[in-house]
């Protein structure tokens, strides 16, 4: 890791007290959810769903307790990630590592929260899945889980592309993203049945873009199966 390399991200619950308390209500239903759950995947249904700001929240909400926590960015195909928060090219990240063209250490990366590691999705390589399924994934993740407390990987919405499935069963469990009044049941259930297909426990959906009092973008969380 480059100690002088950082990356300054920006949080949603930085920004509003009841933001930053539905946060801490999610953290706590994750943590109800098991002791074993320590590698978590995040997708949505569509773009624009909010996926990204939940995930990188959620690892914020870990690492605000002491836990050392690592946020991977694995969009591979249009990262959200590295528009919002300016990261540029000379980061090397997750689609070098899985080409073979960095090793583990160089693409783990401080950002200025402390406990709080982050993995870029890298270049955007030609072929994500394939990146994804090949083998230096699963050994990612294992050393991954071997220094990291909590490994919460932010996926694309599995509603597009199917790089979400072929992460999930790597992981302890996914959590869904679904924005209040965007998205119809049947496409909803049909990410559902996606990911119960690869054998990962769904721990439940967050609804984002919920309205409640003057707080509009207020997150909730449901233990029950989206």
């Amino acid at each position: 890791m480059d100690k002088n390399k950082q990356i300054t991200l920006s949080f949603m619950a930085d920004r509003s007290y009841f933001i930053s308390e539905a946060f801490k209500s999610l953290r706590t239903n994750i943590l109800f959810c098991g002791s074993d759950i320590r590698c978590i995947a995040v997708t949505s249904v569509l773009p624009g769903d909010g996926k990204s700001t939940v995930s990188l929240d959620i690892a914020k909400s870990f690492s605000d307790t002491g836990k050392n926590v690592l946020f991977v960015d694995a969009d591979m195909r249009k990262s959200v990630n590295a528009v919002r928060h300016k990261i540029s090219g000379s980061f090397p990240g997750l689609s070098e590592f899985l080409s073979g063209q960095a090793c583990f250490t160089d693409i783990i990366t401080e950002t200025q929260t402390p406990f709080l590691n982050m993995v870029v999705s890298g270049m955007f390589p030609p072929d994500p899945v394939e990146l994804l399924g090949n083998n230096r994934f699963s050994e990612f993740i294992d050393k991954c889980r071997r220094i990291y407390d909590y490994i919460i990987i932010d996926t694309p919405p599995l509603g597009a592309v199917i790089d979400a499935a072929v992460v999930a069963p790597r992981c302890d469990g996914v959590i869904v993203v679904i924005p209040e009044g965007k998205i119809s049941s049947k496409l909803a259930v049909s990410v559902k049945d996606q990911l119960e297909k690869s054998n990962c426990r769904i721990l439940g959906a967050v609804m984002n873009f919920a309205k409640s009092g003057n707080d509009s973008y207020k997150h909730y969380y449901s233990s029950k199966n989206p």
